[in-house]
C-alpha cells in the first residue's frame, strides 16, 4: 500500500508534464499555421492580417533590408529611389512599385513612399480598399491620387517632425474606379451618399493597419486627403481620426 502511495505523486507529475508537452506542441503548430499572429514570425505580404501585423509593419520602418526583402519574396516589382535628406529628414526607404498588382497606380506616379508605408498600403488595398470598392460600386479602384509622400517639415502647429520627413507617410486625396469615376475627399466626404459611405468605411478600415490615419474629421488641414503613416510610437499606440 505504501509503495502505491509513493508512486502516485510521480504519476501525477508525469501526467502533468505530458499535458504541458501536448499543449506546447499544439501551440507551436498553431503558431506555425498562423504566423500573422506571432510577432517573432517573419512578415510576408501574402499573410492575412493578424494580431501581430501592425507591430511587424512598424518594425519594417526601421529595417530597410527586411522590408525590401518582403517585396522580393512576394515577387513584387519595384524600384528603389535614391536616399534623400539627412538627419531627421533622411529618407532611405523610398520606392515605386512597377505594377499595379499590389497597390493601384499612384497619381502622380513619383510619390515614392517608404517601404513600410508601401507594405501597409499593400494590405490596405487587398483587405480594405478593393473589397469596399466592390461592395459599394461593383468594381475595383485602379488609381490612387495623392498629394505626395516625402516633405522635410514639422507637424503643423507643433515642433515635432512629420513622418513625411522620412517618406514614412502618404496623403491620399482621391480614388479612381475602373470606369473612370473619381471619388475625392474634398468633394465627397460629407455628401451622405455611397461615395461618402465608401470614404468613411475606408477611413475606418485603415485604422488597424497604419499608425496614424487622419481624415477630414480631424481638422481643416485634412479636408482634402487621408494622411496615412507608419510612425513608430511607444507601446505601438495608434491614432485614427
Amino acid at each position: 500500500m505504501g509503495a502505491v502511495k509513493s508512486v502516485r505523486p510521480y504519476l501525477l507529475w508525469f501526467v502533468a508534464a505530458l499535458l504541458v508537452t501536448v499543449a506546447a506542441i499544439r501551440a507551436m503548430t498553431w503558431v506555425r499555421d498562423h504566423p500573422e499572429h506571432w510577432p517573432g514570425a517573419r512578415f510576408e505580404l501574402a499573410h492575412p492580417q493578424g494580431w501581430a501585423t501592425h507591430r511587424k509593419l512598424i518594425g519594417l520602418a526601421d529595417d530597410d533590408a527586411g522590408c525590401f526583402a518582403a517585396f522580393e519574396r512576394a515577387g513584387a516589382g519595384y524600384q528603389r529611389r535614391p536616399v534623400v535628406g539627412e538627419g531627421a529628414c533622411r529618407a532611405s526607404q523610398r520606392m515605386v512599385l512597377t505594377g499595379d498588382r499590389l497597390v493601384p497606380s499612384l497619381r502622380p506616379a513619383n510619390a515614392a513612399p517608404g517601404c513600410a508605408v508601401t507594405a501597409a498600403m499593400t494590405l490596405w488595398t487587398r483587405d480594405v480598399v478593393q473589397p469596399l470598392a466592390q461592395r459599394y460600386f461593383g468594381q475595383k479602384v485602379v488609381e490612387l491620387e495623392n498629394l505626395g509622400s516625402y516633405n522635410c517639415r514639422t507637424i503643423a502647429g507643433r515642433a515635432a517632425q512629420s513622418e513625411h520627413s522620412t517618406a514614412n507617410a502618404i496623403d491620399i486625396s482621391a480614388f479612381v474606379l475602373a470606369d473612370g469615376t473619381r471619388i475625392a475627399l474634398i468633394n465627397d466626404w460629407d455628401d451622405g451618399d455611397r461615395r461618402s459611405e465608401f470614404l468613411h468605411a475606408v477611413r475606418d478600415g485603415s485604422c488597424g493597419l497604419f499608425s496614424t490615419v487622419l481624415s477630414p474629421d480631424h481638422d481643416a488641414a485634412h479636408a482634402n486627403h487621408f494622411h496615412l503613416d507608419m510612425a513608430v510610437r511607444t507601446a505601438g499606440w495608434s491614432v485614427c481620426r
